[in-house]
């Protein structure tokens, strides 16, 4: 019989408990014909009996953890899917946004053509204006030439008085002619008087058409102000975007201030101060356009979309531990992850300048959008483009893959601008405000 250790004593309330639960047991065990008994203690029973019930606890909460975690995993999948209905919407914004900028730029090209037509009847009415002058000048000439004649049928009725004293005893024979002569001097005096009428018609004519061009200055002038207004403010606009994005949007596009421009006018027609105020409006109005122009060149080539239709961003730009040797690196790019095999997109129109393998970046492409940028999209699993191909707006380039120096699926995507590489998030919140503000 094994001897019993002493052990602390307990109440007497907890030792009739364990008794009663745990008595001296006894297991008998048959081996070839003998019987062999062997005790089983109150210790050991109570230890076996802990850890039957750490057993089924540790068993209830596996049970529960994985439960749980099946729901988890269902909420994940809807945020997954309404992350997929809000870029859908984004995706309707965006082509919302290309055809209200569409629409503005036809309304610029409409109003400068407004705006050659005001200039051209502009030059016509000068062109009146200079005629008019010509023919009050003429009349005038014509006035100057009936006074002048009536100055001589003045001194010749003189001339004819002094010869009637003279010639009294003639005035007979002389009378005829003098009817004659006072006949011519009514006459001329008449042509003066129609002279003078016509001379007032053509200066009331000449106030009227001042009065008119007068109107169509302004109107002219009015209308500049509106489509400078509209232009800068559009102007405006855009460089903010394109500040958004961290670039210097001076440096891709220099302000020419010594710019000029504007339809001929010949020097004849543009004497007066509203003329040259006109020229200079037209040359202010034209560089504003180029600009604008120039600027919407630029957007459009602007990496402003995400290369993936789901994703979340598992490394940012910057600083980081780098995920193979745990040491502090840069990192020029953004990780993005999502299911592998996932359609990996252009984000601005461009040109293929590297399709293929490329050292540790892996499957690799490059696009060149112009004005310096170019983007790359590494580890693929495939590349779907060509070296040299033409891409738009959201073509495929490539599937989402673990190629080159990676841990896993994602994709790592850079944003290059003059060999630089620049924070890929800047543009896709750039892009995202654009949005919003078009909305």
């Amino acid at each position: 019989m094994p001897v019993n250790r002493p052990t602390r004593e307990l109440p007497n309330f907890a030792r009739r408990a364990l008794d009663y639960l745990f008595p001296q047991r006894q297991v008998v065990v048959r081996t070839e014909g003998r019987l062999t008994h062997k005790n089983v203690s109150q210790s050991t029973q109570v230890a076996f009996a802990v850890g039957l019930v750490a057993t089924v606890g540790w068993c209830a909460f596996a049970t529960v953890s994985f439960v749980l975690h099946d729901r988890v995993i269902e909420v994940k999948n809807g945020h997954i899917a309404n992350a997929r209905l809000a870029y859908r919407s984004l995706l309707s914004e965006v082509s919302e946004y290309q055809n209200r900028f569409q629409l503005l730029t036809g309304d610029l090209e409409n109003n400068h053509v407004l705006m050659l037509d005001l200039i051209e009847q502009n030059a016509t009415l000068q062109r009146n204006l200079s005629n008019v002058r010509e023919e009050l000048q003429s009349t005038e000439g014509q006035r100057q030439q009936v006074l002048h004649a009536r100055q001589n049928l003045r001194t010749e009725l003189h001339s004819i008085e002094s010869q009637l004293r003279e010639l009294a005893g003639r005035n007979f024979s002389l009378k005829g002619n003098l009817v004659n002569i006072e006949t011519n001097l009514q006459t001329a005096l008449g042509e003066r008087n129609i002279a003078m009428l016509d001379a007032s018609v053509s200066n009331r004519r000449v106030q009227a058409l001042e009065r008119e061009l007068s109107k169509i200055q302004i109107s002219q002038q009015e209308v500049f102000a509106r489509l400078t207004e509209e232009t800068t403010t559009t102007i405006q606009d855009m460089e903010r975007v394109v500040a958004m994005t961290g670039l210097n949007v001076d440096q891709i596009i220099p302000k020419d201030e010594s710019a000029q421009g504007g339809p001929f006018v010949s020097a004849s027609s543009a004497t007066t101060e509203a003329g040259e105020e006109l020229a200079s409006n037209i040359g202010r109005l034209d560089h504003l356009i180029d600009r604008s122009n120039n600027l919407d060149q630029l957007l459009r080539s602007l990496p402003l979309g995400i290369p993936l239709d789901a994703y979340s961003i598992t490394s940012q730009f910057g600083k980081r531990k780098d995920p193979m040797n745990k040491r502090w690196a840069m990192h020029y790019g953004m990780d993005l992850g999502a299911p592998y095999k996932s359609k990996v997109r252009a984000t601005a129109p461009g040109v293929v300048s590297h399709a293929g393998w490329k050292g540790k970046y892996g499957k690799l492409v490059v696009i060149d959008h112009g004005f310096g940028i170019k983007t790359r999209f590494a580890h693929l699993n495939k590349v779907s483009v060509k070296k040299g191909q033409t891409v738009d707006f959201r073509d495929i380039v490539g599937l989402l893959g673990n190629t080159g120096r990676s841990t896993g699926a994602h994709l790592h995507y850079e944003v290059i601008y003059e060999g630089k590489p620049v924070n890929p998030m800047r543009f896709v919140s750039a892009g995202r405000h654009v949005f919003q503000v078009e909305e």
